[in-house]
């Protein structure tokens, strides 16, 4: 799993991504998206709703780190865009693709990657991801599958 940092869009300061993803054995889900990108609009909404009731309902899936990265716009339009989205998790500023063309080799929007607590990547998937799939996915990275 690469590791990277970059300027965090919804808060203060950088958001850190260490080799093994989440850091120090936490399992993590990077999606990558762009305001730009029309399929984005309809999945980051459903994705972030998804991520907001994990973390109200406490549970496995709310240990996992999910971090997103924001590709190709301008800052105000990525903040806009994560704002109109619901989104609360970090989310990476990667306005040239130094993270998704650079380190990940991804060339358009939606990607989503699945890294397990020890850093190595179970599931990519590029192109349109329910928010059923996603949850399946993430229980995947969780030791007990809960």
């Amino acid at each position: 799993m690469p590791s990277f940092d970059a300027s965090r869009l919804n808060g203060s300061g950088t958001v850190d991504v260490p080799g093994d993803g989440g850091g120090g054995g936490t399992p993590a889900v990077l999606l990558f998206f762009g305001n730009w990108c029309q399929i984005c609009h309809t999945e980051l909404p459903a994705l972030a709703a998804a991520v907001r009731r994990q973390e109200h309902d406490g549970g496995t899936l709310a240990s996992v780190r999910v971090i997103g990265v924001d590709s190709e716009d301008t800052r105000s339009d990525a903040r806009g865009f994560i704002r109109a989205s619901g989104v609360t998790f970090p989310v990476a500023y990667d306005p040239d693709n130094d993270i998704t063309n650079g380190d990940f080799y991804f060339v358009g929007d939606p990607y989503a990657v699945f890294v397990k607590g020890d850093g190595t990547i179970s599931d990519i998937v590029g192109g349109p991801l329910t928010a059923a799939r996603f949850t399946a996915l993430e229980r995947a990275l969780t030791p007990s599958g809960n």
